[in-house]
C-alpha cells in the first residue's frame, strides 16, 4: 500500500484514460501496468492508464471517467494504492447533520460555521461534504452534498456514498426517529464508519459502566429511576445529591438536595434567572414538592452522590474535558474548560451564571504548586475513562465531552459524558487554539477510518 497527494486535473477527453506523471506512476508502484481501477467512495471504474512525463504528481481524468465516478472538483487530495491494482481519490467524507429551516448560505443552522471550518481544515488533502437525510438516494448509492468553494460559498454536487461519516445530527428527537435508526443501519451494512451514533441519556452512562471496575472508581454513586427510600438512603449517607433529568442538558431541571441532621432538608434549583433554595422540615414534604413539580414517576430522573467540589471564592468548580480520537485512533483530550458556579448556583453552566477559566488558572488557585500533577493526572483519567466507554458502547465514538470534578483531595470524578458534546469552552480566548486542534482531530480521525492514514508512503 502506498499513500500520497496529487493534483488532479480535469481533461477535457472522452476516452477512458488516466494519466498519471512519471513521479506518481512510480509512487503508486504502477509503472508498466496497463490499466488500473479507479475508486472514490464507493464506486469504481475500470480504465486505461497512460505515462506522462512531468515532475510533481499529477493526475489527469478525462470527462468520462470524472463522470462516472463522480469526482466533485480538481485540485490536491490524497490518493492510496490499496494492492490489487485498485487506486482510490480521497477520503470522501460526509459530515452528516439537519436544520429545520434552510437556506442557502445557512444550509446546517447554528452549525453551518462549524462544518464550514471542518471542510476548511481538510482543504487540498481530501473531499469534504455537508449533507442531511434528505440528500441521500439510497437507490442510485449517491449523496447531493453541500461543497465549500474558494470564496467559502457552498455549492451542491452529487457524489458517491462517502468513506466515512462523521455525525453532527442536531437534536435527539430527530436521532431516535426510525428513518434515522435505519440510516445508521443502512450505512453499517454497507461497511462505511459512521461514528458518534447518538446522543447519550445520563443513565445510559452509569450502566454502560457498571460492571468496568477502571471506571468505577471515578463514579460517584447513583440511581437511575430511584425510588423514594433510595433517595433517602443515599441523602443519609452522603448528605448531599443532585436530581437530575435523564435526558436533560444545559444544567436544566437539576436539584441540589441536601440532608442537615440538625436542620433538616434543603433543595436548591435555577427557577427563570434566580436561584432558589428551599427548606423542609422533613424528607417526605420535599419529596412532595418535586412530585408536584415533575409527577409521581421518577423513572425519568437520575440521583447521584454529591462531591465536595475544589472552590474558588466559595463556588465549586468542574471541568469539561473535550475527548477526541485522533488519526492513531487514540483518546486524547483536545481541550479542557474549567467552570466556575455562579454564587448560589446549583450547577457550573455559564448560562446560569457560571464562568469559564483555563485548567491551568482553576487549579493555581486551589492547588497551588501541585496544579500541574493534579492536571496531569485528571488527563490520564479522562484517557481511561473515555477508553472504558468506548469498550462498553455497542457503537463508534470518534467524540466525548466529559463532566469532570476534583475533589479536594485531588481526586477525579466523572459526573456526565456527552456523545455530542457542545463546543462553548473554545469560545474562551485562551481555549481557541485548542478549539482549531479539536477540529484537526475529527479530521485526522475521518483519514484513519477512511484508511487513509498510517499507511505508510509519504503524505
Amino acid at each position: 500500500m502506498s499513500l500520497t497527494t496529487c493534483n488532479v486535473h480535469f481533461s477535457q477527453q472522452s476516452n477512458n484514460i488516466v494519466y498519471l506523471s512519471s513521479p506518481l506512476l512510480k509512487h503508486l508502484k504502477l509503472s508498466g501496468k496497463k490499466s488500473v481501477h479507479l475508486k472514490l467512495g464507493k464506486e469504481v471504474i475500470t480504465a486505461e492508464i497512460k505515462q506522462l512525463n512531468r515532475p510533481g504528481n499529477h493526475l489527469y481524468l478525462s470527462t468520462g471517467i470524472r463522470q462516472s465516478i463522480k469526482v466533485p472538483k480538481s485540485g490536491n487530495v490524497y490518493v492510496l494504492n490499496n494492492g490489487d491494482n485498485e487506486v482510490q481519490l480521497g477520503p470522501l467524507v460526509g459530515i452528516l447533520s439537519d436544520n429545520g429551516v434552510r437556506s442557502e448560505s445557512n444550509p446546517f443552522g447554528g452549525r453551518t460555521n462549524f462544518i464550514k471550518q471542518i471542510i476548511r481544515t481538510g482543504e487540498h488533502k481530501a473531499y469534504l461534504f455537508g449533507f442531511t437525510p434528505h440528500d441521500i438516494n439510497w437507490q442510485q448509492e449517491t449523496v447531493n452534498g453541500y461543497f465549500l468553494d474558494t470564496q467559502g460559498s457552498w455549492y451542491r454536487k452529487i457524489v458517491p456514498l462517502p468513506d466515512v461519516v462523521y455525525n453532527r445530527l442536531p437534536n435527539r428527537k430527530t436521532e431516535t426517529s426510525a428513518s434515522i435508526n435505519a440510516l445508521r443501519e443502512r450505512f453499517v451494512r454497507r461497511k462505511i464508519p459512521f461514528f458518534n451514533w447518538s446522543f447519550f441519556n445520563k443513565a445510559d452512562v452509569y450502566k454502560l459502566l457498571d460492571k468496568d471496575p477502571e471506571a468505577l472508581v471515578h463514579l460517584p454513586d447513583s440511581a437511575s429511576g430511584p425510588t423514594m427510600e433510595q433517595i433517602k438512603e443515599m441523602l443519609e449517607k452522603h448528605h448531599f445529591l443532585y436530581f437530575k433529568p435523564t435526558a436533560g442538558s444545559l444544567g436544566i431541571g437539576i436539584y441540589r438536595l441536601t440532608y442537615h441532621p440538625k436542620r433538616g432538608y434543603f433543595a436548591r434549583y435555577r427557577k427563570g434567572r434566580q436561584n432558589v433554595l428551599l427548606r423542609f422540615s422533613n424528607f417526605n414534604s420535599m419529596m412532595r414538592m418535586l412530585q408536584t413539580k415533575h409527577g409521581h414517576n421518577l423513572s425519568q430522573y437520575v440521583v447521584q452522590q454529591g462531591i465536595r467540589l475544589v472552590e474558588i471564592d466559595g463556588c465549586p468548580l468542574d471541568f469539561r474535558f473535550h475527548m477526541h480520537k485522533n488519526g492513531k485512533n487514540e483518546w486524547v483530550p483536545a481541550g479542557i474548560g474549567a467552570k466556575k458556579a455562579g454564587r448560589g448556583s446549583v450547577t457550573t453552566h455559564v448560562k446560569n451564571g457560571g464562568s469559564l477559566m483555563t485548567p491551568e488558572q482553576a487549579l493555581e488557585k486551589t492547588f497551588g504548586d501541585q496544579s500541574s500533577i493534579v492536571l496531569e493526572k485528571a488527563k490520564k483519567t479522562a484517557i481511561k475513562l473515555a477508553e472504558a466507554i468506548e469498550r462498553n458502547y455497542p457503537h463508534r465514538l470518534g467524540e466525548l465531552g466529559l463532566d469532570i470534578g476534583i475533589d479536594k483531595d485531588g481526586e477525579i470524578w466523572m459526573f456526565e459524558a456527552n456523545a455530542k458534546p457542545g463546543r462553548s469552552i473554545f469560545k474562551h480566548p485562551a481555549l481557541r487554539s485548542e478549539g482549531r486542534a479539536s477540529i484537526s482531530y475529527i479530521f485526522e480521525h475521518c483519514m484513519y477510518l477512511s484508511r487513509f492514514q498510517g499507511q505508510g508512503g509519504n503524505s
